[in-house]
């Protein structure tokens, strides 16, 4: 492992350091003692943590929260900059990102335990918030002496953990209190103090009542590719139509299986009309297991182009974020069931700049 960046505050580096590690998928019955703890830090403290688990990730919050001295470690890149509680923290000087990078691969499967032993080099203590006996972490703990595990831990513990009360049904003022909160990244355990509920019911009432991650991440790389079109600047693009996935239980609308955009080009007595699917991915192995496009979809696609008379392209989005992507690929639709197949034929549709204007060629 190599540290191939470093952003923020350096200077933590020279500070007493405990590294929070935890196995993947935790109870939510270990979430009160590990808060508990999180909760007793104090600016003289400082934490290494990772945000690759749903628990590593809400202790991160916490700590940004808490205004606790973090190092976070992540994998090949930093991807989470629009985060509320990590701007602040950057710009407080009391945050560092360090960005690792394999400098010998020797498969994927072994890069997080690569990556921990790395980082466990730079820690003075460990703090194991919960192991899975089967799991990468129990046996490299076994290795290390300056470990406390926080679920044989109760020291933390303010007296019993009180049982929050039992609410049959959330209320407008909790509803518009914990988005206002989710929005400003502040964190499970944060929005649980404030509204007095358990973590498994705010973590429930979070995936209700907000959008899913990767729907928030197509919503977001939809207004990049938009953007493209210079719809505001030039009268030569018009926005026909822009559909958005709409579902109720199991019920749809047919209008889901078409493509999300439908755009009108005009330029003299030149006009054309054609669709745009959007697709974003943080990466494209060498071979497609799970197809980004299934077979019945693209036929589904095929059919709407011949119904509408209609050409319809799909226009894929590659690494970096969804608001700005690394790579940037414009496929007919006829041909993408054989890009899909193999993927080396991506580089015959891409564009030389991501984020220069679409010209209308690009969709002849």
């Amino acid at each position: 492992m190599i540290i191939t960046n470093k952003i923020g505050n350096e200077g933590l580096l020279d500070r007493e350091k405990k590294l929070f590690l935890c196995s993947k998928h935790a109870p939510y019955s270990v979430y009160e003692n590990v808060f508990s703890w999180v909760d007793s830090l104090t600016s003289d403290d400082c934490v290494i943590c990772f945000n690759s688990s749903e628990l590593e990730e809400e202790v991160m919050r916490a700590l940004l929260v808490n205004e606790v001295p973090t190092i976070l470690v992540v994998m090949n890149r930093f991807t989470d900059k629009y985060n509320v509680q990590i701007d602040r923290a950057l710009d407080e000087q009391r945050m560092l990102i360090l960005v690792l990078q394999r400098d010998e691969p020797r498969g994927a499967g072994l890069t997080p335990r690569l990556r921990n032993e790395f980082v466990l080099k730079m820690a003075d203590h460990v703090i194991c918030g919960y192991v899975n006996k089967n799991g990468s972490i129990f046996p490299l703990l076994a290795r290390v002496n300056n470990v406390v595990y926080l679920e044989e831990e109760n020291k933390w513990m303010a007296g019993e953990p009180s049982t929050p009360p039992i609410h049959l049904r959330w209320k407008v003022w909790e509803d518009k209190v914990l988005l206002r909160m989710f929005y400003e990244d502040m964190g499970l355990h944060a929005i649980k103090k404030r509204l007095n509920r358990t973590y498994l019911n705010v973590r429930t009432r979070i995936r209700a009542i907000t959008l899913p991650v990767d729907v928030l991440k197509g919503r977001e790389f939809e207004d990049f590719v938009l953007e493209l079109f210079d719809l505001n600047v030039t009268n030569a693009y018009s926005l026909i139509e822009w559909r958005g996935d709409k579902t109720t239980g199991e019920i749809s609308p047919v209008s889901n299986c078409y493509p999300d955009f439908v755009l009108e080009y005009k330029e003299g007595k030149y006009k054309k009309i054609f669709s745009v699917e959007c697709k974003w991915r943080d990466h494209i192995p060498k071979r497609i297991t799970t197809p980004l496009i299934s077979p019945e979809q693209i036929a589904r696609y095929q059919e709407y182009s011949i119904e509408m008379n209609q050409d319809v392209f799909i226009v894929l989005g590659v690494g970096g974020e969804p608001s700005m992507p690394e790579d940037l690929y414009v496929i007919p639709i006829d041909v993408f069931a054989d890009v899909q197949a193999k993927p080396s034929l991506l580089k015959k549709y891409s564009r030389d700049k991501v984020d220069k204007w679409f010209a209308i060629e690009e969709f002849e």
